[in-house]
């Protein structure tokens, strides 16, 4: 046991857990369920887990399915398979659950390109706007925003407001972009960015099609316009994964993050599905932060419960509102 090898538990809810030897004879996805039942806890993974992850997982869904079943779950115990600001947004919604995350490492360029001072000032100096913040935010930006939105109900969350209503939109500026685009908006974007999804390479992404005439090109909103204009749909995560299962065509270049074609493949194995190649050596596009959480990370926190995730109580009060208003509106529109 961890306790035993002298590990300082205390440590390693502060900074993770680093290289721990499990035993290779553990069956983890057996242990793994055990111990959902034995402590109460459910298992919440994003679509861009590694597959044994996805697969061991009680729900795997995008930034919007992960809040509505992080807000409605009556487990004790919240384990997120994710980036910090996801865990964060569960705890925001959860005060008296214990919520976990495997790898505390694990962050998110976005959320890092919008640091809540600077956005403070930022918001100071335009007072008769709005603040829209994109979900992959901390939960210092959610505190400063009016409403949170993600990639599945930006569009919706914007059009219900009235036309003169000035917005920023923060932190990406290429998902502001498309929503300035789609709706007709005009509004203040944060210069802010995926990494993941700023790197695809449109010269590589051209080839590819050129090889693959059949093949759709999907692709995420968070990608820059370039990529945007030649795709033949642009959806979030979950809008993706649901058009492959609908659309006619036999396969697909994915500009999004390698994790969904898991599902996709899944949900439709008899369909190809490629990775759309950034613009560097890689033939597909990982994002080294959601790739931190492994399934023996996963069954560490589990067993140990930590690392844990804390949060000022003011501050989770300040961020909450924002969440709740989306949430609200999501309900209404019927985005569920």
């Amino acid at each position: 046991m961890l306790v035993d090898l002298g590990i300082d538990l205390d440590k390693v809810n502060r900074t993770g857990f680093y290289d721990i030897d499990v035993d290779p004879s553990l069956d983890l996805f057996a242990e793994i369920e055990k111990l959902k039942q034995e402590k109460n806890a459910i298992v919440l993974a994003h679509y861009y887990q590694e597959p044994d992850i996805q697969d061991v997982a009680d729900y795997i869904g995008d930034s919007l399915g992960l809040a509505q079943k992080a807000e409605a779950t009556d487990a004790s115990m919240i384990v997120f398979a994710g980036v910090h600001f996801m865990a964060e947004t569960a705890k925001i919604l959860n005060a008296n659950k214990k919520v976990l995350l495997p790898d505390l490492k694990a962050g998110c360029s976005l959320s890092d390109s919008c640091p809540p001072p600077l956005f403070k000032k930022f918001k100071e100096a335009h007072p008769d706007h709005l603040v829209i913040s994109y979900i992959n935010c901390s939960a210092g930006i959610k505190a400063l925003s009016d409403i949170i939105c993600t990639s599945s109900n930006a569009k919706a969350i914007v059009d219900s407001l009235p036309r003169e209503q000035k917005i920023i939109f923060a932190p990406d500026k290429n998902l502001g972009a498309y929503i300035n685009k789609t709706s007709g908006r005009d509004m203040l974007l944060w210069n802010g960015a995926c990494m993941v999804h700023e790197i695809f390479s449109l010269q590589k992404i051209t080839k590819l099609k050129e090889r693959h005439p059949e093949a759709k090109l999907i692709a995420h909103p968070e990608c820059e316009d370039a990529v945007l204009r030649i795709a033949d749909y642009i959806g979030s995560t979950t809008q993706l994964l649901k058009y492959t299962q609908t659309d006619k065509s036999s396969s697909y270049i994915v500009a999004t993050e390698t994790g969904i074609l898991h599902q996709m493949q899944k949900n439709a194995p008899s369909k190809t599905f490629i990775p759309a190649p950034p613009d560097n050596a890689c033939a597909c596009n990982d994002c080294p932060h959601m790739k931190l959480n492994t399934l023996e990370k996963l069954y560490l926190c589990m067993k140990y419960e930590v690392p844990e995730i804390m949060m000022d109580e003011e501050l989770r009060l300040q961020a909450k509102k924002p969440i709740d208003r989306m949430l609200e509106l999501s309900r209404q529109f019927g985005l569920v």
